[in-house]
């Protein structure tokens, strides 16, 4: 026998708090997949010479993941480029702002570089050729003709 008497044949709803917090959630989710689709196609458009930002992708706690600032990855990436040549390969563990950095300092200078590489956990990156899956649990994990 039930309890809920009446109650058995009303559709249950949320408080209205709720339910706004919900949509905001669902319309942010829905606005960063846009973002991305539109980073994919100005990537395949523009290929190297895109303009590109880290607040493109918003940092996920959930996987400890933060991103450096603008001014610390590009010094980074800055480093990463000194002394290097056409001969150079560079590949980038784990830091996505600094390879974002890194791809805006190769469009904008002459500086040439045989390859860049991002191993990176967070399939978001995907949108760049140069993305490869990595998983830091299994570290030695890596595809061989991609490096």
């Amino acid at each position: 026998m039930n309890d809920h008497g009446e109650d058995d044949d009303e559709a249950l709803e949320l408080p209205s708090d709720t339910l706004a917090a919900l949509q905001d959630f669902y319309s942010e989710r829905d606005s960063r997949e846009k973002c991305f689709a539109d980073l994919k196609a100005e990537v395949e458009r523009k290929g190297s010479q895109a303009q590109l930002s880290i607040d493109m992708f918003s940092e996920d706690w959930n996987a400890s993941q933060f991103w450096y600032s603008d001014e610390t990855a590009t010094t980074l990436a800055k480093q990463l480029l000194e002394g290097a040549s056409t001969s150079t390969n560079i590949c980038i563990v784990s830091a996505p702002s600094v390879f974002v950095q890194l791809k805006n300092l190769l469009a904008s200078e002459e500086r040439k570089v045989s390859d860049i590489r991002l191993l990176e956990y967070d399939k978001r990156f995907d949108v760049f050729e140069e993305f490869i899956y990595y998983d830091f649990e299994h570290p030695l994990k890596l595809p061989g003709t991609s490096l």
